[in-house]
């Protein structure tokens, strides 16, 4: 089993939801955002993704936007978070690392050239957000050999077909749901519907189920997990330490 594996099966054990913490790294710096995974981990995050900044972020909210916008006048790029990430992983050994990010950020830096130098920085898996389910094969056939995954994602629209077909050959991955329309962000509540959602998604798939998008705190992502396996905190973390 690889670290994604294990991290899923030691939750189920202990009868909890997965934490997966997002960070949009660079903002408001590199060591900042370097320090705010360091404390995530130890506040009992157990998934990093790593977001890698890029000009258009179009499935982002607010929050996350102005982060990446902080990012990239910093100057940071993908070589930078990658050059980082070997420190991070001799100190947390065992905590999932995935790089999440826009497919022309990757793809502009040469699709094995990512995939060889995150395998060698102790990089677990990919989440692309504006790759769909149809284009996905050209950065799986340079993923594998490099022993990494895919994180696919599924909106709130996406068919029972689909959802089966995102999860196909990825089950040492997670399916991430998204669960709201439109873009990242928190929200004053999450649909009504969304309990039985997650729950019909999971019935599909045979790999572990995320819900992400507007959730705020573990408290509530928990709640929200009730029917899955594990929550997304994004734009409340980075909000939080782009105070800091």
């Amino acid at each position: 089993m690889n670290r994604i594996q294990q991290t899923f099966e030691r939750c189920r054990r202990e009868g909890k939801a997965a934490y997966v913490a997002y960070l949009t790294m660079g903002a408001p710096t590199l060591a900042k955002s370097l320090a705010a995974a360091e404390t995530l981990i130890g506040e009992g995050a157990d998934i990093l993704e790593l977001g890698v900044p890029f000009s258009d972020p179009v499935a982002d909210g607010a929050v996350i936007r102005r982060a990446a916008d902080a990012a990239l006048k910093n100057g940071v790029t993908l070589a930078d978070v990658l050059a980082e990430i070997p420190a991070l992983r001799r100190r947390h050994p065992d905590t999932p690392l995935v790089i999440f990010t826009y497919y022309n950020v990757i793809f502009s830096y040469g699709l094995k050239r990512f995939a060889d130098e995150a395998a060698a920085c102790g990089v677990d898996a990919v989440l692309v957000v504006d790759l769909p389910l149809e284009e996905r094969r050209e950065l799986l056939d340079v993923l594998r050999p490099a022993g990494l995954t895919l994180v696919p994602l599924v909106a709130p629209t996406t068919g029972p077909e689909r959802i089966r077909a995102s999860a196909k050959g990825l089950e040492d991955s997670f399916l991430y749901a998204v669960t709201v329309k439109g873009t990242t962000g928190q929200r004053d509540a999450m649909p009504s519907e969304l309990v039985a959602r997650l729950g019909a998604i999971k019935a599909l798939v045979d790999i572990p189920v995320v819900a992400g998008f507007g959730i705020r705190t573990p408290e509530e992502g928990a709640a929200v997990a009730a029917q899955c396996d594990g929550f997304v905190i994004g734009s409340a973390l980075v909000e939080r330490f782009m105070r800091q």
